[in-house]
C-alpha cells in the first residue's frame, strides 16, 4: 500500500499499486479533442507517464513543462504524456498559454480510469496523486514513483534515466 500525503494530510488512493515488473494496466483517458485514448494506442513505444493533480498549480505546471522540455531529447519512439483530472478544455488552454507542444496532456476527469488502474486516484479530493511511470514497448512497467507528499516534485532525473535506459 502506498502512503501518500497531500499538504501533509494522509490521503487514500483508489485502485492497486503498480510496481516495477507489472504489466501496465489498460486505461481510457480523453484527449484535448475529447477523443478516447488508451495505453494500447501507444503500443510499441516507450511511455513516460507523468501524473499531476492539476496543471493549474505551480508544481504541476513546472513538472509538465520540465517533461515537455525533456521530450525532444528522448526520441520519436518515446511517448511523453501528462495525465490529470483537469477538463480537456482547460488542458488545451493551458498548453497553448504555456507553449507546451512536445507531450500529450490527457484528462482522466470522466471516470478516473487511469487513476483507479494505476492506484493514483485520491478518494478525498477526486484528483490524481503526483506520480511517474515508465512503461516499455511491451507494456511492462520499468519505473514507478508515487511522490510521498503530493505537493512535492518528483525525481525528474531518475525518470528520464529510466526512459533513456530503454532506448
Amino acid at each position: 500500500m502506498v502512503n501518500v500525503t497531500f499538504k501533509n494530510n494522509p490521503i487514500h488512493l483508489e485502485g492497486s499499486e503498480v510496481r516495477v515488473g507489472d504489466k501496465a494496466p489498460e486505461f481510457t483517458v480523453l484527449s484535448n479533442g475529447l477523443q478516447p485514448v488508451t495505453l494500447a494506442d501507444s503500443k510499441g513505444k516507450v511511455r513516460l507517464i507523468s501524473v499531476v493533480p492539476s496543471v493549474d498549480t505551480g508544481v504541476c505546471s513546472l513538472q509538465t513543462k520540465r517533461f515537455n522540455d525533456e521530450a525532444t531529447s528522448l526520441g520519436d519512439d518515446v511517448e511523453v504524456m501528462t495525465i490529470s483530472v483537469d477538463l480537456p478544455f482547460a488542458q488545451a488552454r493551458w498548453k497553448e498559454t504555456e507553449g507546451v507542444e512536445n507531450l500529450n496532456l490527457y484528462s482522466d476527469h470522466r471516470d478516473l480510469s487511469f487513476g483507479k488502474a494505476f492506484g493514483t486516484a485520491i478518494t478525498e479530493l477526486r484528483l490524481l496523486t503526483r506520480s511517474i511511470f515508465v512503461v516499455d514497448r511491451d507494456d511492462k512497467v520499468t519505473y514507478v514513483e508515487y511522490v510521498s507528499e503530493a505537493t512535492d516534485h518528483p525525481d525528474y532525473d531518475a525518470a528520464i534515466k529510466a526512459v533513456k535506459e530503454l532506448n
